[in-house]
């Protein structure tokens, strides 16, 4: 799986020894290597191994490798690396585990739009 082509670009950072209280709606990626108490909004989300985050979290993608304390729902894959931890529910198409990741909560994968195609028949 190759989600770092959308994550390469981060426009938002909250770093390390910062702590942010209120809800972020941003567009690009954000990496969260501190804590953020409140909703986060974004294209992409990247929680670093010492990141925290209390609150619901919407996105495309998210990439969990420190604690999410919160609802999580991403509209195309969520990936809890090693040191990962979520504690709320989930709602994705795409979920991945790396061993060690944790889920405390209820996990429901929605199946991704189908595409119909009609086929036509042969005319003789």
């Amino acid at each position: 799986m190759n989600i770092s082509k959308k994550t390469d670009k981060v426009e938002t950072f909250i770093g390390n020894n910062s702590t942010f209280k209120g809800e972020i709606n941003t567009s690009g990626t954000i990496r969260v290597d501190g804590t953020i108490e409140g909703n986060v909004i974004s294209d992409w989300v990247v929680l670093g191994e010492k990141g925290n985050i209390k609150g619901d979290v919407v996105s495309n993608g998210i990439i969990v490798g420190g604690k999410i304390e919160g609802n999580i729902k991403a509209k195309e894959i969520i990936e809890v690396k090693n040191k990962g931890k979520i504690i709320g529910d989930i709602l994705t198409p795409k979920l991945t585990i790396v061993e060690g990741g944790i889920i405390e909560g209820k996990t429901s994968m929605q199946a991704e739009d189908t595409k119909v195609v009609e086929l036509q028949k042969a005319e003789k």
